[in-house]
């Protein structure tokens, strides 16, 4: 592996799906390369493309930007004092439009020391930038209905993403004061739930400064998306989507979940309550100067 200078360019925690990942690695260019590799691959790992780049590329080290998914049943916007079924369930316009607004307030550099552990609240590490955050309309899959949040960062700490979900639905549900997005940014610890790692997927990973740099050198491609649209789309269809559905239809860790947000205390200060999630979340602080959740 260090002969041939592999790297991965995102990590993501056990149970993440990943659908715009990208290695760089040296190959010798042989016909029908991504063919014969796919060949010796599973038909849930597949290479999508290859592009030549830089001698010195490093798909870690280049990469300026994450894009991050989280496909969740729309049951999990429901007010808590409502009572409902969870397949009839249907996501009106003003809690798209509420849910949108929460979500917006992360945009820009904030102190997320809250939203991962093992962090205080002066470690610079902590600080992170999100450029995108929006939950997208919902659409019906296997006879429930979805909805995809999408954000885009820099890059991203430990259970942070589910951590950024988790405060959101607590506040739509009618859990905590909307108040506690500021004050989970501020220096006192805060109770902060961690939805489920199940819906969360690898998106996109970015190289904009290597696009303007070498894109239209003549020699290197351009590091983008826009050839494997397609085939991405057609893998999440066929891979992606269907697991997350029917993971959650025999598990309902979404269900699950939810019925434990009641348990948490997002009015006071909540000290004790991060040390219990320290323990059970462990001492890992894997931060690679990208994402880790």
């Amino acid at each position: 592996m260090k002969k041939m200078s592999f790297q991965r360019c995102a990590r993501t925690d056990k149970g993440v799906s990943a659908a715009g990942q990208v290695v760089s690695l040296k190959v010798w260019l042989l016909d029908n390369i991504v063919e014969k590799i796919n060949g010796n691959l599973p038909s849930h790992i597949r290479i999508l493309g290859m592009k030549r780049v830089t001698g010195r590329f490093n798909s870690k080290n280049s990469c300026d930007a994450r894009t991050y998914s989280y496909t969740l049943p729309t049951f999990a916007f429901a007010h808590k004092d409502h009572s409902l079924q969870e397949e009839n369930f249907r996501l009106d316009q003003e809690t798209l439009n509420k849910v949108n607004e929460l979500l917006a307030l992360y945009k820009g550099t904030h102190n997320f020391h809250n939203f991962t552990s093992q962090k205080g609240p002066r470690d610079p590490s902590a600080k992170r930038y999100i450029m995108e955050m929006c939950c997208e309309p919902p659409f019906l899959q296997g006879g429930l209905e979805l909805a995809v949040i999408k954000v885009k960062g820099q890059s991203f700490m430990m259970h942070q993403i589910r951590k950024m979900i988790g405060l959101v639905i607590a506040v739509v549900k009618g859990y905590a004061p909307s108040s506690i997005m500021e004050r989970s940014w501020g220096e006192e610890k805060v109770d902060i739930p961690k939805a489920p790692g199940l819906g969360l997927v690898l998106e996109r990973v970015h190289f904009e400064k290597y696009n303007r740099r070498f894109g239209n050198d003549g020699l290197h491609d351009s590091l983008d998306w826009a050839e494997e649209e397609e085939q991405i789309e057609a893998f999440k269809k066929s891979h992606i989507y269907p697991s997350i559905i029917q993971t959650e239809i025999e598990e309902k860790s979404m269900a699950s979940w939810l019925a434990t947000l009641s348990i948490h205390d997002y009015d006071a200060t909540s000290q004790e309550t991060n040390t219990v999630d320290n323990k059970v979340e462990g001492s890992a602080q894997s931060d690679d100067g990208g994402d880790s959740d």
